[in-house]
């Protein structure tokens, strides 16, 4: 793995422009100090064993240590290998050059063009002074740049000097850095001690397993610097009538939207907040709950937990991670949603558990008529509604809901659903069809049931495509009419018809209709390149090869001639009956 990633870094070194005057351009943030001639120490360790070592200055005084620079996601490759086999600290991140400073290392290296930081003279040891002679001043020794380290005694003392709050805390980070699983409960036994001693081993000081003052800081340093790092500030928040901790190096306020505070992106890593505040009971929790499913920012995959008086969503995709939670409490109803950038684990959980614990309900709530009244349907509280990928028709073929589709709509799906919502699985399809079969998860109950003729349709004879033309933006399905061109494709096709219909795009799927009610087919999309076709030639999957898929998936079809034609709105009543919309989600 070693070789392979210096191999990623000489390719980098090799492209025309540099890579870290791209835009996508991050960096692995392995380590900052608060010290130059400590970072420098640090950054010398890591590059005697890694490639990419670089160091900057950061706001605040502080150091960094990174690696880079890589692409997105070669950072986050790096960023997991490294994790993985031990290479980096455990909360390494991801970091932007727009927070990087001057360069430090490699010493005399400019590569953002932002200058370099003089380093330091090293430290030597200080000579005996020289004995005055008579009438001359003593000789004045230099000051060294840091306090000489504490003997173990002198730790020890400064340690029983710590409060139970002082030392929980050193537990946890040093159960944060990886080194610590006991319990955290401010005795410091021997797992304590060891931990410590691990520690000190791991940051180049002696394992005395007793931390001196000055390394109980550089421990505590190396906590806080995740928070730190996105500028973690205490939040009171007087509208919503909430106080929290937020990553306000990361995001600024933009705007109330009840039941929303939203916190607009104002970084390099895209984090977004959300601030929950409304009156209410359990009825406004419970479809807040699942209001909040249908928004982009809370992907598909993740947790999905309700209770009676709280909920938690965590939803996750290639991009984003977002964590929501909200409880009921005294008639007000009040949460958060946190969104980051996949690939930086470490740092959001850290960001995450500040903002859990220092959550506070005032007792002001959020006044419902406030903010922007702007009406979308798109747009629920000023945030974009998850849409599905492609929408298409279906029409149900049993009792139980089982549904005969496109297969277009059902490829490259994460997720396909029928009548709304309800999750569904593909049990059989003919690709050279163009045919899939669909179970829902959950046993439907279909109006009606689709009826296939057995009857050989006559040309020019009446038929209609029900289906969702506009991919579920109007509620029902709607009928088109037109006739039967021919009971054969345009190349002798047997197992297919061709229509003198013009159809949208959401129809493919839907049931084709004679004048009596019976299926002779489902309508098949549009070809690609068949754009020269006239917009009223249309194709349908005839009756017979759909049954051959039916049967293929242990499925029996209703089957029969019709009384004669029916009215208008008994066919209409049929047909929207077994129409329903199936929708594939990313």
């Amino acid at each position: 793995m070693k070789v392979l990633l210096a191999a990623l870094a000489v390719a980098v070194l090799a492209m025309a422009r540099p890579l870290w005057a791209q835009q996508d351009v991050v960096w692995v943030q392995i380590e900052a100090q608060p010290s130059l001639r400590e970072a420098q120490e640090a950054a010398r360790g890591y590059a005697a064993r890694l490639p990419d070592v670089n160091g900057f200055a950061l706001s605040g005084g502080w150091y960094a240590i990174v690696l880079g620079p890589y692409t997105r996601e070669d950072a986050d490759r790096v960023l997991r290998v490294y994790r993985a086999e031990g290479q980096v600290p455990g909360d390494s991140y991801l970091q932007f050059t727009a927070r990087l400073g001057q360069q430090f290392w490699p010493i005399g290296a400019d590569v953002l063009a932002r200058g370099t930081v003089t380093a330091p003279v090293p430290a030597t040891p200080t000579p005996a002074p020289e004995t005055a002679q008579a009438g001359e001043a003593p000789t004045q020794t230099p000051a060294l740049t840091a306090l000489p380290d504490e003997t173990p005694a002198e730790a020890r003392r400064g340690e029983a000097e710590l409060s139970a709050e002082d030392r929980r805390a050193l537990q946890v980070a040093l159960q944060w850095a990886g080194f610590y699983s006991a319990a955290i409960d401010g005795a410091f036994g021997p797992g304590t001690r060891s931990a410590m001693s691990a520690w000190q081993s791991a940051n180049g000081h002696e394992a005395t397993g007793i931390l001196t003052t000055a390394q109980r800081a550089q421990l505590l340093d190396q906590f806080n610097a995740p928070l730190t790092s996105v500028g973690m500030a205490m939040v009171t928040e007087d509208e919503a009538g909430i106080e929290l901790m937020l990553p306000m190096g990361e995001i600024a306020f933009e705007k109330y939207e009840p039941p929303f505070v939203h916190f607009a992106s104002s970084g390099d890593l895209g984090v977004r907040v959300l601030l929950i505040s409304q009156p209410g009971d359990q009825g406004t929790l419970f479809g807040l709950f699942d209001i909040m499913q249908t928004l982009k920012i809370v992907p598909l995959t993740g947790l999905r937990e309700r209770r009676s008086d709280s909920f938690t969503l965590v939803g996750e995709n290639a991009e984003i991670v977002s964590h929501t939670e909200a409880s009921l409490r005294d008639g007000h109803v009040k949460g958060f949603t946190l969104v980051w950038p996949r690939g930086d684990e470490a740092r959001r959980a850290r960001v995450l558990a500040a903002m859990r614990d220092s959550f506070t309900r005032l007792d002001t709530v959020l006044d419902p008529a406030a903010g922007d009244a702007t009406q979308n349907i798109d747009l629920v509280a000023g945030l974009q509604v998850r849409r599905p990928k492609l929408s298409r028709s279906g029409f149900f073929v049993d009792d139980a809901g089982t549904i005969v589709t496109t297969s277009e709509v059902t490829a490259s799906c994460a997720r396909i659903t029928v009548d709304g919502d309800v999750d569904a699985d593909i049990v059989g399809t003919d690709a050279g069809l163009g045919v899939s079969v669909l179970r829902p998860r959950v046993a439907l109950a279909p109006m009606a049931v689709a009826r296939f003729s057995d009857a050989v349709p006559r040309l020019q004879s009446e038929v209609a495509v029900a289906g969702f033309p506009y991919e579920g933006i109007l509620s029902a399905p709607t009928l088109t009419f037109g006739t039967l061109s021919d009971i054969k494709g345009l190349r002798g096709e047997t197992e297919v018809k061709r229509l003198a219909l013009e159809a949208l795009p959401g129809d493919a799927g839907g049931p084709v209709l004679d004048a009596g009610g019976g299926v002779v087919g489902m309508l098949l999309p549009r070809a690609d390149g068949a754009t020269q076709l006239p917009r009223d030639v249309s194709f349908a999957a005839n009756a017979q090869a759909i049954g051959s898929v039916l049967t293929a998936a242990g499925l029996s079809p209703a089957t029969g001639a019709g009384n004669g034609p029916v009215t208008p709105a008994e066919l209409n009543r049929v047909a929207a009956g077994m129409t329903t919309l199936v929708s594939c989600w990313e």
